[in-house]
């Protein structure tokens, strides 16, 4: 009787844990889907900016260009991350 309870009790915790994981596997994959969305709409409009504050040549447009340069780079590495791991997903 003991070991039917020990097994059973074993197998309720192996499907909750199971619940558990795939739970927290759906809401990572969310979040990482919902951040690459955020860092994309991001890099465009700071791409556009640079578009626009290029067009400019005065002492403010220059440093606008600079700080937009800045944040440009690491969004790439972002995107171009998601868009490597949205390729591995489909394959």
């Amino acid at each position: 009787m003991i070991s039917t309870v020990t097994v059973s009790t074993i197998s309720m915790v192996s499907a909750i844990s199971s619940s558990v994981t795939t739970i927290s596997t759906i809401t990572a994959v969310g979040m990482a889907f919902a951040l690459s969305v955020v860092a994309t709409i991001t890099l465009i409009s700071l791409l556009t900016t640079q578009e626009i504050v290029s067009l400019r040549t005065d002492g403010s447009s220059q440093r606008i260009g600079k700080f937009v340069n800045v944040a440009i780079v690491p969004l790439l590495m972002v995107f171009v991350a998601a868009v490597i791991a949205m390729v591995i997903r489909l394959v």
